[in-house]
């Protein structure tokens, strides 16, 4: 009978109706059965309904109040759905920010490609203001702008996540700031705005910080900046708020073209070259093979530091130092001024992050495709063209081909619940966990066609990382918005710590974060330890960060910013000698293994499995070539881009060739074997 029930269409509808999605009704649906096959003795009045149903003198349908009743004990929002779902329509985000509807803006969009000029031409506008706010997505570009402004004595301040710099001596704010996107205020009244690289307003992850700025920035003129392919959303969505938009168009300033040939050999590498790599263990695997050719390299990743990362940038500039080769991934897209002649694509697929939420690899896209080789050749730098190619001919028509396609149009906006939004959730639910608000909340959530709510992976990890802690709602809230690495294990655990001793009401003071983080450090002696003192680096940035959220409990910044400062000079002393560390962790490792292994990474063909990079040829014997497969498989497995299942699938798939092919090679000996008897007889 509840089987019945359960797949009766028009009980799923009503539920529906109620706020039960399908998941919901699934879940519900099984509780609700648990409850009834496995209770000693059901209630009289649900009793007589399934008497009267087998007796025939009722039907299947009757169960429905029972089964809600059921539900709402287990989903309590059930009660105050409508409630629940006026707080969570997000339908009209533009009526979020009252002061910027007050007046009346007016939007100037600068399109085109990477090195075309739009940026700099925005920021003039910008120093020429009476006051004026720069938005970047990078801590790195809002340093930069906070440099140029005062620079050019205009007094600037600057404000990220972990650092608030403030030029006047008594702490006064200056008229003009330079700041990371998520940072910006809504309620500041300035001249000018400028928020850069807005194509990331589609970004699945932070893409609500541009649409808040987007429409929330209290500027007489916002000067927005990015690629072509935001034109027409940008100018729709200034349309529901009443704003016109202005486009300049601009082209870039110095050519770069796609070459015919790939390099094929790290022997062929010229000054000025930078290969791009979409893992570090790549970077260190070339950078190892860059040093046996008796070359220096710079190397440049999303980890380090940013003062590592100009050091290595600043080595690679200048003309009097003898690196000439950088080695990258692709945080050179944005934030470094590098002199680059060439860009080489080491690989064309990088790990990506899908709209569920899920890893996966694929092919960048072409927007990315641009944004990495329109470094090569910049307008300040020495080489006044441009080139980019591939390391390997098989990639080389697939980068042409990705390069010749048009950018897609951005269609959505990001969105993301606010603090005050799931304050109100938790006094409906009160007994609900953070975790299961924003499911809730999302689940419910209501929003236009322009727009789509965030990824909420990040924020929902730290909140179930930290459940058991005793936080005020607020307070968890904000320990969860924190920009965290959570690959890196000893960042997880010092964010738990943090957590634990704040709920404590003991305040985290400078002798403490010595100790958890054994300062002080020692220059790094192999790979290992390098990961470790940037993982380091990291756990001081979130430091910082809540000590500008939670000043008295997080009370020694200023401490904490030198040794930073101290720890970042120790990773680039690291990362200057990092062949020398590569060389120490091969030394170290177990035998019979490979710690940096460089193996043919999986390639864009959908046709067939690639070879791996380094495994036989057909000719050779093709055991070791599995070998090697099966060791990238391994990584992918560790690193959550396969599944184990996914995996044995495509063993036996590839053992399955590998016997067909040696089948081939034998049949084919067979018959020259045949033939050549058949000579000799003759």
């Amino acid at each position: 009978m509840l089987n019945k029930f359960y797949k009766r269409k028009e009980m799923q509808k009503i539920a529906a109706d109620q706020g039960l999605d399908a998941r919901l009704f699934h879940q519900a649906f099984i509780s609700f059965r648990k409850y009834v096959l496995e209770i000693s003795m059901l209630s009289a009045d649900l009793h007589i309904i399934f008497n009267d149903i087998c007796c025939g003198a009722g039907h299947i349908d009757d169960l429905y109040p029972y089964f809600m009743r059921h539900a709402k004990q287990i989903f309590p929002m059930l009660d105050c759905m409508e409630d629940l779902r006026k707080i969570s329509d997000l339908r009209v985000p533009a009526n979020w920010y009252p002061e910027a509807r007050a007046i009346q803006r007016k939007v100037i969009f600068h399109a085109g490609p990477t090195n075309s000029g739009k940026t700099h031409h925005a920021i003039q506008r910008y120093l020429a203001a009476k006051s004026g706010v720069y938005c970047g997505p990078l801590k790195l570009l809002a340093h930069e702008i906070f440099e140029k402004s005062n620079n050019a004595g205009v007094p600037c301040d600057l404000v990220t996540g972990e650092e608030r710099t403030f030029m006047d001596e008594e702490g006064r704010q200056a008229e003009h700031v330079a700041c990371t996107i998520e940072m910006c205020s809504v309620t500041t009244p300035y001249e000018v705005a400028v928020i850069d690289e807005i194509q990331m307003i589609r970004d699945i992850s932070r893409g609500w910080a541009w649409t808040r700025a987007l429409l929330g920035l209290c500027a007489e003129e916002i000067h927005v900046c990015g690629e072509p392919a935001a034109i027409n959303f940008v100018t729709e969505l200034m349309y529901t708020t009443g704003e016109e938009v202005e486009v300049r168009n601009y082209k870039r300033l110095t050519p770069f073209s796609i070459l015919d040939h790939a390099v094929e050999s790290l022997d062929n590498l010229r000054p000025g070259d930078c290969i791009v790599c979409f893992s570090k263990n790549d970077i260190y695997s070339i950078s190892r093979q860059i040093e046996i050719r008796g070359l220096e390299c710079a190397v440049i990743y999303g980890s380090l530091p940013p003062g590592t990362k100009l050091s290595q940038a600043k080595k690679f500039n200048d003309p009097e130092d003898p690196c000439k080769i950088l080695v990258a991934t692709d945080a050179i897209g944005m934030g470094l001024n590098l002199s680059i002649k060439r860009i080489i694509f080491n690989s064309l697929v990088k790990p990506n992050i899908n709209e569920k939420g899920e890893k996966e690899l694929d092919t960048i896209s072409t927007s990315q495709a641009l944004q990495i080789a329109g470094r090569a050749g910049r307008f300040s730098s020495i080489f006044k063209e441009g080139e980019v190619t591939t390391m390997y001919r098989d990639d080389l028509p697939i980068l042409k081909e990705i390069l010749s396609r048009t950018v897609d149009a951005i269609e959505t906006a990001g969105l993301h619940p606010t603090a005050e939004q799931i304050e109100m959730f938790a006094y409906h639910l009160p007994d609900a966990t953070l975790s299961n608000l924003i499911d809730i909340f999302v689940s419910l959530s209501q929003v236009d066609g322009m727009y789509f709510v965030c990824n909420i992976d990040d924020f929902k990890f730290l909140a179930d990382m930290i459940q058991h802690i005793p936080l005020n709602l607020r307070s968890r809230y904000v320990f969860c918005t924190a920009p965290i690495n959570k690959k890196q294990p000893f960042v997880c655990t010092s964010f738990l710590k943090f957590a634990r001793q704040f709920s404590r009401d003991e305040p985290l003071t400078f002798d403490w974060v010595c100790r958890h983080v054994s300062w002080p450090l020692v220059p790094p002696k192999n790979i290992k330890d390098l990961v470790h003192l940037e993982a380091v680096h990291d756990v001081l940035d979130l430091y910082l960060w809540l000590s500008y959220r939670f000043m008295d409990m997080f009370p020694d910044a200023n401490h904490v910013r030198e040794i930073q400062q101290e720890l970042d000079s120790i990773i680039q002393v690291g990362v200057r000698n990092i062949t020398r560390l590569i060389r120490a962790t091969e030394t170290n490792a177990p035998p019979g293994t490979n710690p940096l292994s460089n193996q043919r990474r999986l390639g864009p063909s959908p046709v067939s499995p690639r070879r791996v990079r380094g495994a036989p040829k057909a000719q050779d014997s093709g055991v070791e070539g599995w070998q090697l497969d099966k060791s990238l498989g391994s990584r992918l497995v560790q690193e959550g881009l396969l599944t184990p299942d996914l995996l044995r699938q495509l063993q036996k798939e590839w053992s399955k060739v590998h016997r067909q092919e040696e089948e081939g090679v034998k049949l084919v000996a067979g018959n020259n074997k045949t033939k050549g008897n058949k000579k000799k007889k003759k």
